[in-house]
């Protein structure tokens, strides 16, 4: 009588394998410990090999010295898709795995069906959907009027990993993608697909697969509520490059590489949502910015980062006197909590009485970050030129971080965005007075450093 295989439990945040159930993982967290029971039909040899595999594939089996081991340069191919070819710090990998994850209707299906069509035309590509219907994904390819290579794009409906690797290998295929990693099932583990084991061992098999062919693999990872890639943590430590998109109350979509083993970590992506599909936006500064001839009170202008990316936003003020016993305060894209301490800031050093319902919004629908602290002068300039009715310029960029004690503290990277706010034609720009740097002079912009709140306030008032 055969012997029944050995039940393990797998913890869904680090990976860690215990013999027996337990409340909490030694990293530290509760109730994550699930089932994990290994297939009884593997045979002796397929698991001798799984123990001594690695994610890239097989063990090479011994130690070399380091001027044995032969070297090769990573090849990138540029997609065409701007963007992200920047986010993958100068196009995709050959033979790499990426997971691409965000929220429901983030644009992740769209961004990759654009992809495969435009690889396709360079190499055959494989689209493998297991959670729509092959005519669902022509449809939206003639509905955003791709253009690809009808003689090397496949599709394919599939959720056993075994079947979508021979197919992988029965076509020749160099690039694919999986849609999703949470739908796909193997024989080599059991569980229900999404299940802990299961996500594990399918992204381990398709990943040796890749890198033993040298196949480019795109697979599409779910969320949960958290916004982090649902199933176990050990899934990011196997794939190669790990990409995230954020949903912003507009159209606009923003793409970071969170892991990316073969460049920079520091870039952000910035498209658009459209009716054709996620356009990338090469000058993001344009949509942030309103666009209007018009100078009015209430509105001022700064330069944030995102990554290593400077991006020049329009920040809005409305002030009105209040119909009801206590004012409001509302906020669209900005953190309520540091509204709050400006004001507070506000009546403390400058005598400042805000008995108004005050709104705040972020022109073009991005989410300020609250470690983004740069902004302050901004929306204290134009909440004061709401409130006193006077215009700031719109040629005048402001920019510093504020304190309690009403100084203007430095903020970093000064130099590449006074360039970048230069570079756009403005001809005045607030920095605080730490963040003057000489080479700032040559820029054709006039630069104010400033030192506290109330020298601002005589400056632009």
């Amino acid at each position: 009588m055969a012997k029944s295989a050995k039940i393990e439990f797998v913890c869904t945040e680090c990976g860690m394998n215990y013999q027996r159930w337990q409340g909490q993982c030694k990293c530290g967290a509760w109730n994550t410990l699930a089932e994990f029971k290994p297939s009884a039909g593997q045979s002796k040899q397929a698991a001798s090999r799984a123990a001594v595999a690695g994610y890239a594939g097989i063990a090479s089996g011994g130690s070399k010295k380091i001027n044995e081991v032969a070297t090769t340069e990573a090849e990138k191919r540029l997609t065409e898709i701007g963007e992200l070819d920047r986010v993958l710090s100068g196009g995709v990998t050959t033979g790499s795995v990426n997971i691409i994850s965000g929220d429901p209707g983030a644009g992740k299906t769209t961004l990759l069906s654009d992809l495969v069509a435009r690889m396709s035309k360079l190499m055959p590509s494989l689209y493998c959907t297991a959670e729509e219907s092959l005519s669902q994904f022509k449809n939206r390819v003639n509905r955003l009027r791709l253009d690809y290579n009808e003689d090397e794009l496949y599709l394919l409906s599939e959720t056993s990993v075994e079947a979508i690797i021979e197919e992988l290998d029965k076509n020749k295929i160099k690039f694919a993608v999986i849609d999703s990693i949470q739908a796909v099932v193997t024989e080599t583990a059991n569980g229900s697909p999404g299940s802990p084991s299961q996500v594990k061992s399918a992204a381990q098999a398709l990943t040796q697969y890749c890198k033993q062919n040298d196949v480019t693999m795109f697979i599409i990872a779910h969320v949960n509520k958290n916004n982090e890639i649902a199933g176990p943590q050990t899934l990011v430590h196997i794939v190669d490059a790990l990409l995230h998109i954020d949903t912003n109350d507009g159209q606009v979509r923003t793409l970071r590489a969170n892991k990316n083993r073969f460049g920079d970590i520091d870039t952000v992506g910035i498209f658009r949502m459209c009716e054709r599909g996620m356009l990338s936006v090469d000058n993001p500064s344009e949509i942030f910015l309103s666009g209007s001839s018009t100078e009015s009170p209430g509105s001022a202008i700064t330069c944030i980062r995102k990554g290593n990316r400077n991006l020049l936003l329009e920040i809005q003020c409305l002030t009105t006197e209040t119909e009801a016993e206590f004012p409001q305060r509302v906020c669209v894209g900005l953190n309520m909590n540091r509204i709050k301490m400006l004001t507070g800031i506000l009546r403390k050093h400058t005598k400042t009485k805000i008995f108004h319902d005050t709104f705040f919004n972020i022109v073009g629908g991005l989410k300020i970050d609250e470690s983004e602290t740069c902004i302050d002068l901004a929306l204290v300039a134009a909440l004061l030129s709401s409130l006193n009715e006077f215009v700031v310029p719109r040629t005048t960029c402001i920019m510093g971080e504020l304190s309690l004690n009403g100084d203007v503290r430095p903020i970093d990277s000064g130099v590449p965005r006074v360039k970048e706010a230069a570079q756009h034609g403005f001809t005045e720009i607030f920095i605080p007075h730490r963040n003057y740097h000489k080479s700032m002079e040559g820029l054709g912009a006039k630069i104010t450093p400033v030192k506290t709140v109330h020298e601002l306030l005589s400056l632009i008032n």
